[in-house]
Formats: C-alpha cells, structure tokens, sequence
C-alpha cells in the first residue's frame, strides 16, 4: 500500500513540475504507459492467489483514479494557463459587445419584380408562371416566329439537348407563359359560351447569348396579356401609362407609341416614355430627346390566338412585354446592368 501512495505522489509531483502539453504527456507515460509504473504492478497480479490477487487489484485501480484526476486537473491548470497568457499578450476586451448578425435585404431586380407585381395586381391581372427550359412550339412556333428568323439561331439562344418532343431551349422571353396561361385558361373555360378575359403578366429569368454594360446572358422580363371581345390598342395605352405613372411614382410620366414590328403582335409598337431625370427636357441619359424607350407592344397577332385556341374573329387584345432590370437601373441610376449579378456586396448593401 505504501509504495502505491509513493507512486501516486511521485507521479503528482510530475505533473505539477512540467507546464508544457506534451511533456505532460511523457510523465503520464511514467505511470500509466505501458512500461508505466502502474501498469508494472498490474502485470503481477496474476502471481498472486485470488483473494490477494482481488485485493492488490482493488489498491492499484483505486491509484490509478487518483494519478488520471491528478493528470486531467493538470491538463486544465495547464489549457487555463496558455489561455490567460494569449489574453494578456492579445489584449482582448472580452467585454466588448459581439458583432452580431449583418441585416439583409432583397436584390434590387426583386424590390423592382415585387413592385410590378404588386401594381398590376391592384388593376385585376393576374400573375402567371412557367418552365425556364421551354420547348421549340411554346417559344418560337406558337408566337409566329418563322424558322428562318434571327431569333432560333444558335449565335442567340442556348439551346438544350436531349428534348423528347423536338427541340427545347432556355426561353429567350417570358412569352411562352402566355403561350400556356393561354391554353390552359381556354380549356378551363371550353364549356362557356363566352370565355372569361385572359389578364396577366408573365415575369421571369429569360436567356439570351448576350453580354455587355447593358446586355447580360441571364436577365428579367415581363410580359403583359389581355385577350377579351372588345380590347382595343387604348386600354394598352392607358394600362401602360397608368402602370409607368405609378412605379416612378410620377403622374406627370407621359407616353408615345412609335411603329414597330414583331412576329407575334399586329400591329407593333415601340413604348416610350418621358425620361424621368429631365421630366422630358433632354439630358445625358436619353440622349437629350426627352424619351426613354421602355417596352415593345402590339395587337396579339391572330395566328398566336389560333394556336391557343382563341378565335381570331371572335377575341381580340394586346400584350407587352418590358425589362424589369432596365427599370430598376433607371429607377436606381445604376450604370451597369453586370453589377446585378457579380455578388459585391459593397454594391448590394446600398439597397438594404
């Protein structure tokens, strides 16, 4: 009994003279390792007849408790110690409040798509979705675009392999929405005898092979749609005009609708507004004409009813369709349409 009290505080001493981890490590070894001291008397047991076998195994586990106390109370003695030491040579203020968490906010492109949203629902449109990867029909056919047009070239649509219907492609405009908000509104309402009006707008991410300071190969568009029996080109003027009104929040905006053609509208026009720096009186930004041109618009052309299955004769309305990240540069007097999507946040937090 007496040695394994001489072990114990031997081995106690040794722990409390060293202060470095791993020299901690070799005196432990002393004791506890495999040549270790106690682990010596261990190996004798099995000399012993069994009740003193049982006995000298009790003392022995009862000693080797108090050398692991003693060693893990270094440990701490020692870790506490290192931590003080690094505190003072740091001079670290623990009082100091954290940092916390930084406050977000919503991607200008999202304030301005939520807006929109927002104003075209106060005047009764709805909001409709669709696929990003489109088929050949639903983004090009469907909207009376010849297969010999610009469009369907692959130097300015990514097109997509492996479509089981023909070919698909990331839509270049969030015109196939209206394509299949159309449909899917005509066999809804098959069983009427007049059909409800289509009200909508489409928004969405659009692809095109295109990039410059105000050209990205993904950016947002959205479209508008009014079919009904009797939708002339003068509610487009006064929904367009009420809508650039209120999103500038200025009722002195103005609009001018100048010629223009697209496969899918007849007839076609370019919407311009008033430049909302110069109120019109001709600054930098709209290359001192006073306009600012804002949206393509038109009559939806009666081959694009027909492959909805509206009647041309009997159902008439116009669609539009506008660049919401456009909207939000002029609307925030950003330059460079790319500093929407490189991710600097010192760019982005200007919008927290």
């Amino acid at each position: 009994m007496h040695d394994l009290d001489k072990i114990v505080a031997e081995a106690i001493a040794a722990f409390d003279a060293v202060a470095d981890p791993a020299e901690l490590e070799q005196a432990k070894a002393r004791y506890l390792g495999k040549q270790g001291a106690l682990t010596e008397r261990l190996k004798g047991l099995g000399k012993l007849a069994t009740d003193a076998r049982r006995e000298e195994g009790a003392r022995i586990n009862a000693a080797k408790d108090r050398i692991e106390a003693a060693l893990a109370a270094r440990r701490r003695a020692i870790a506490d110690a290192r931590l003080e030491s690094r505190l003072a040579e740091e001079a670290l203020d623990v009082t100091l409040p954290g940092r916390g968490l930084a406050r977000g906010g919503l991607h200008p492109a999202s304030r301005t798509l939520e807006r929109i949203e927002r104003i075209f629902r106060s005047i009764g449109f709805d909001v409709a979705d669709g696929p990003e990867i489109e088929t050949d029909f639903h983004n090009f056919t469907a909207l009376n675009t010849p297969e010999d047009h610009p469009a369907r070239s692959m130097h300015d649509t990514f097109y997509v392999a492996g479509g089981k219907a023909g070919p698909v492609l990331l839509r270049t405009h969030t015109s196939p929405i209206q394509i299949r908000h159309m449909q899917s509104h005509v066999a809804r309402y098959r069983h009427l005898p007049v059909m409800p009006e289509i009200r909508a707008i489409a928004p969405g991410r659009v692809y095109r092979v295109d990039s410059d300071a105000t050209h990205s190969p993904m950016f947002h568009q959205v479209e508008g749609l009014w079919i009904g029996e009797d939708v002339s080109f003068a509610d487009l003027k006064g929904v367009l005009t009420a809508f650039l009104q209120k999103f500038y929040e200025d009722e002195t905006v103005r609009t001018r609708f100048r010629p223009s053609f697209f496969p899918f509208t007849e007839p076609s026009a370019e919407v311009d507004m008033t430049c909302v720096f110069c109120h019109g009186a001709g600054c930098r930004v709209c290359s001192h004409t006073g306009w600012l041109e804002v949206a393509g618009s038109g009559e939806v052309h009666p081959n694009v009813l027909r492959h909805c299955g509206i009647d041309p004769e009997r159902y008439i309305g116009f669609a539009f369709g506008m660049g919401p990240d456009r909207m939000t540069m002029l609307r925030y007097g950003i330059d460079d349409l790319r500093l929407f999507y490189e991710g600097d946040l010192r760019f982005l937090q200007q919008f927290v």
